[in-house]
């Protein structure tokens, strides 16, 4: 049965990335052994939100607005078990009016603005906010989706770093 959600450039960019890296690329390839894995999620976390690779953080994590990589051009890191859904939109409505119910509060009994001044003051923001917390999010989720190993994802840690502290 053909797969009604995807679009023929996402059909496209999945053949063609098929076609360049093996799906099960994260195991006995070089490229991806050498990879800096970060030391918290938290770090993890910034690197999906900076929109770049959780994993290598050289990569891009989207190749469009939204959309994740299928598999990373840099560590060869399958990207295709992620599920984010809603949840970045659920943080960027939380960040969203947290943000703006201070501002909206201001606006309104501090300043002689018509409503209709008001309205469009506040919905452009809040459009704005919304709109430009979206990707960010959804790429924490990714990454923490990916460090904590869930939907698929292999779980891997930093090697821990000897301090000298065996002796």
């Amino acid at each position: 049965m053909p797969d009604f959600m995807q679009t023929p450039l996402d059909r496209s960019y999945r053949a063609d990335n098929a076609r360049k890296l093996p799906i099960s690329a994260n195991h006995g390839n070089p490229k991806t052994e050498s990879a800096e894995l970060p030391a918290s999620a938290w770090k993890a976390m910034l690197r999906g939100a900076r929109g770049r690779c959780p994993r290598c953080n050289e990569a891009k994590l989207f190749h469009r607005f939204l959309k994740p990589v299928l598999i990373c051009s840099a560590c060869a890191q399958d990207w295709t078990h992620q599920q984010a859904d809603d949840f970045p939109a659920y943080i960027a409505i939380l960040l969203t009016g947290h943000i703006m119910a201070p501002i909206i509060i201001a606006l309104v009994q501090d300043t002689k603005l018509s409503l209709i001044a008001l309205a469009a003051i506040i919905v452009t923001a809040m459009l704005v906010l919304m709109i430009g917390f979206l990707q960010p999010a959804k790429g924490a989720i990714i990454a923490l989706q990916w460090w904590f190993g869930m939907h698929g994802f292999t779980k891997e840690r930093r090697a821990p770093e000897n301090t000298g502290r065996d002796k």
